[in-house]
């Protein structure tokens, strides 16, 4: 009769294997990587995989020794500094069973001397679902086959900066940090602790193995308010949790909330969207059309905005022009689902390129975090002086929204 493993207790000593040789920022990390570590073990039964990131804005923050210890728990792990999307998929593919991927230096494959790497953004967003194949050629020589390759399995990521937003979105983050004066662990030796390791791995698929069915059909509760991608991020990892029980299911979720949260407080919104909040909340603001070159001065002199020095190419640097301004938009819809474009807006004798309100507002409802609690009245102080000579800021609301109406000497031409 083999033994009945206590899933709570295991994943308990897995957590503190992790502690020995690992600080991690939070608590809650700590809880994400012991489930990430089991969830590697269910691949079989699972729809779906976390990728799990390990990010750090300078090097010495211990993303590197987290992907030591990940390697040692997990089934058939394989580690990686570059990789060619080719031979990605053929790993996946191998008789051997389903990989785990340890992508070290990731930066390496997608920071800014990296070129992209196009196909290997592709097999990390398709393979975080059962599924997942992509049509590759094989074979020796000159006789080569098509073939759809899978890209499915646990993928555990380190490196400096960022990833990619179609990357991230589908991970969760663990934002490393240089240990504190006061922060101190284990040092690592691979002839000593790698068995060790061994061990807990041996262990997580013992435990494993006879849960299958169950995973499968697992549908774990969600938190309140998590939903979409992160939902999908977060399900193998809860359904771990809830088949392991004790602790477990509520400190995924807490978990769980917390990493959400923070993954979310620390993703940069892209140009598009914060173009479209800085219109919204400190351009427009309550008025319903602008000239072109009056919504422009305003975006240059927003001091902690990147609108007065944007590069192009990474080759020179100059503010940003109507032309940007309307590819930009150009990307999002009217309400009417129309491409947003430039209009003339009559101004006195003259029609100067404009936006209006009206079409801005859907992409503005859609993409847009909510407004500011407080009034956005004090942001038009930089609104330039579009009514002979008087600042729009100075003028009665209900006077802004007609300043399009009334002479516009003071404004740049940009037609």
């Amino acid at each position: 009769m083999s033994e009945i493993i206590d899933g709570a207790a295991l994943l308990d000593e897995v957590e503190a294997f992790h502690r020995r040789f690992n600080v991690f920022p939070t608590e809650h990390a700590y809880v994400a990587v012991a489930l990430w570590d089991a969830h590697a073990h269910l691949m079989d039964a699972l729809d779906g995989t976390a990728r799990i990131a390990f990010l750090s804005p300078e090097p010495g923050s211990g993303k590197s020794r987290a992907l030591e210890i990940i390697e040692t728990l997990t089934p058939r792990s394989a580690t990686t500094v570059n990789a060619s999307a080719n031979a990605l998929f053929r790993l996946v593919s191998a008789d051997e069973g389903t990989p785990t991927l340890l992508f070290d230096e990731i930066d390496t494959v997608f920071g800014p001397k990296a070129g992209g790497n196009e196909e290997v953004r592709g097999f990390l967003n398709s393979g975080y679902r059962r599924g997942a194949k992509s049509l590759r050629c094989i074979g020796d020589g000159s006789d080569q086959k098509a073939a759809f390759l899978p890209s499915f399995c646990a993928v555990a990521m380190a490196g400096l900066g960022s990833l990619p937003d179609t990357i991230l979105t589908r991970s969760v983050i663990i934002r490393m940090r240089k240990k504190a004066r006061n922060e101190t662990c284990e040092p690592y030796r691979r002839r000593v602790h790698e068995k060790q390791g061994h061990a807990l791995r041996d262990r997580l698929a013992d435990w494993a193995a006879p849960l299958h069915d169950r995973i499968a059909e697992a549908w774990p509760e969600m938190p309140e308010g998590v939903t979409d991608r992160p939902a999908d991020v977060w399900e193998p990892l809860l359904a771990v949790a809830d088949a392991a029980g004790g602790h477990w299911p509520e400190r995924a979720r807490a978990a769980c909330v917390a990493l959400i949260k923070a993954a979310g407080e620390g993703e940069e919104a892209s140009l598009g969207v914060r173009l479209l909040t800085d219109l919204r909340d400190r351009v427009f603001c309550g008025v319903d059309k602008l000239p072109t070159a009056a919504i422009l001065e305003v975006l240059h002199g927003i001091d902690d905005a990147p609108w007065a020095d944007m590069s192009e190419d990474g080759q020179y640097i100059k503010p940003l022009t109507a032309r940007a301004m309307a590819k930009l938009l150009s990307q999002y819809v009217r309400p009417d689902n129309k491409p947003i474009k430039p209009k003339g807006i009559r101004v006195g004798s003259t029609t100067p390129k404009g936006y209006y309100a009206e079409d801005l507002s859907d992409a503005w409802n859609r993409y847009c975090p909510p407004p500011p609690g407080k009034s956005a009245t004090a942001a038009t102080a930089a609104t330039p002086q579009v009514n002979g000579g008087e600042s729009v800021a100075e003028t009665p609301s209900e006077t802004r929204h007609m300043f399009a109406e009334s002479d516009t000497r003071t404004l740049r031409s940009v037609v």
